[in-house]
């Protein structure tokens, strides 16, 4: 008798993000399953992505019939399993992006990952977003997994702090004159820029954000921008993890992850 397949368990952060106005549906979800599959780096079946997608499973079926047909995904009849094949592993290969060229940025979220335990984002702005473009998983007893993709409110985040604060309040005013617009469309929340511009301050003073329980009850995250950008976009790095374990192990974090992109990013 065959056994059941059961997909692992974890605690994820935050919702997977809705694809952005203007994107072409079926292009999106193919990849949305691809970079499911990088995040989870396991075996998945049918009704695990068609979860993740929120569609119905014959709809999710015949995407992922179509990516094994090109070769992009395997199917395992016994198991009743997809995982990407070779051709996916071959995409982007010729790409020597600047920012990991030499791997310094991966690099330097594994061994804050090896170091600390807890997951390690690396976040750019995405208009009024913080987006986490890539994601190294924690380890820890108590963690926190992570959505790569995952979009966080700009001027009320742990990530969007970081990355404001490397502008001029100038700039910064504009950027929310622009979120309260969209607010008046029911998007997101009013952003109160006299409040904000303190909190902004206190981010320059320190070098990073720490934030708890801003996005998801729970949750913290340690911030810090780095010394490259993404061709001109700013990048920041940061560390999210249990509330409650963070604002123990603060001091140590931020000495960890000064430590650590210095050694990687050195000025």
């Amino acid at each position: 008798m065959r056994k059941k397949w059961v997909p692992e368990k974890k605690h994820v952060v935050g919702a997977r993000p809705e694809l952005p106005e203007g994107v072409v549906k079926s292009a999106g979800r193919v990849l949305q399953i691809l970079e499911y599959f990088d995040e989870v780096q396991r075996p998945a079946n049918v009704v695990e992505i068609a979860e993740m997608l929120k569609l119905p499973q014959s709809s999710t079926s015949a995407l992922l019939r179509s990516l094994v047909a090109m070769g992009y995904l395997y199917f395992d009849r016994t198991a009743r399993t997809y995982i990407p094949g070779c051709r996916v592993a071959l995409l982007g290969n010729w790409v020597n992006h600047p920012l990991f060229m030499g791997g310094s940025a991966l690099q330097c979220m594994e061994e804050l990952q090896q170091k600390t335990g807890d997951a390690v984002v690396l976040a750019l702005r995405n208009g009024i977003w913080a987006q986490y473009i890539h994601v190294v998983q924690a380890t820890s007893m108590a963690r926190l997994q992570v959505t790569r993709g995952a979009l966080r409110p700009l001027a009320a985040s742990g990530t969007g702090y970081a990355l404001l604060a490397i502008l001029p309040d100038t700039e910064v005013k504009k950027i929310v004159h622009r979120i309260n617009a969209e607010t008046r469309s029911g998007k997101t929340a009013a952003i109160d820029t006299e409040a904000l511009l303190p909190t902004l301050a206190e981010v320059r003073r320190l070098g990073y954000a720490f934030t708890t329980d801003l996005v998801t009850p729970g949750g913290a995250v340690l911030a810090m921008p780095l010394p490259v950008t993404d061709g001109g976009q700013a990048l920041v790095m940061g560390l999210a993890g249990i509330s409650e374990v963070l604002k123990k192990r603060r001091p140590e974090l931020v000495g960890t992850m000064r430590e650590t992109i210095a050694a990687h990013f050195p000025a």
